[in-house]
């Protein structure tokens, strides 16, 4: 099953518990939480608090990618507020398998994120820790950048490796990608493998107030894409 994630990142913060609840509405699966802290990345945004206040605004995964250095400290506090999924970079530990395991062991399921220039060798050690593996499309930091054409054919040695490893173990990974992703391109980048899917601007930014949920369509229409690929 193909996952749509909006990002809140792009979405209205005056008004962030109506998005929330707006997206769903309208037919996503996920919502994708942007952590960064003005360190690891070069821009600072939201943190465990916030994530407690939309938890009660819906009954849908909250998937948090903690773009932060360092990472196991803030780990334990996502989970109280609330997260199912929590992702990092491997940058970002010390110790990727021990921050793997602190996230599982806080109830959450556990996934790597790799940035465009980033070998993905460090999930080949961890595979039985991985319930999800996250491909940058983009350089972190900033919503609102055009997608690495260069990412689909890494998208595609993610899907190999994980294929491969379910094949061997009959466990599954969640391979999902980051930036960039839109109508004219989600199928595309769902025939290299990819099965979650994170869109910021691409769906806040097409909000219409015509639609009952006010983003039925372009969630509408990201389906219809993959439905092709």
């Amino acid at each position: 099953m193909h996952v749509i994630a909006p990002s809140i990142l792009s979405a209205n913060f005056a008004k962030l518990g109506e998005e929330v609840s707006a997206v769903i509405a309208s037919g996503a699966d996920w919502i994708h939480f942007d952590v960064m802290d003005n360190h690891y990345v070069p821009n600072l945004t939201i943190g465990p608090l916030v994530c407690e206040a939309i938890r009660p605004c819906t009954a849908a995964p909250i998937d948090v990618h903690l773009m932060v250095k360092p990472v196991d400290r803030i780990v334990p506090d996502f989970a109280k507020a609330g997260a199912n999924i929590i992702t990092f970079h491997p940058e970002a530990s010390d110790h990727v398998d021990r921050t793997l395991g602190l996230i599982r062991d806080s109830g959450c399921q556990a996934g790597l994120v790799f940035n465009p220039a980033t070998p993905l060798t460090y999930m080949d050690y961890v595979m039985d820790k991985l319930d999800v593996v996250l491909l940058m499309s983009v350089n972190p930091g900033f919503g609102g950048q055009k997608f690495i054409p260069g990412t689909l054919d890494k998208l595609r040695e993610a899907r190999a490796k994980i294929d491969a490893y379910t094949a061997r173990t009959g466990r599954s990974i969640r391979l999902e990608i980051d930036g960039g992703v839109k109508v004219d391109n989600i199928a595309e980048i769902a025939r290299a493998g990819a099965d979650a899917f994170v869109a910021g601007s691409a769906v806040y930014g097409a909000g219409k107030d015509s639609d009952r949920n006010r983003y039925d369509s372009v969630i509408a229409a990201l389906r219809a894409e993959l439905a092709k690929a």
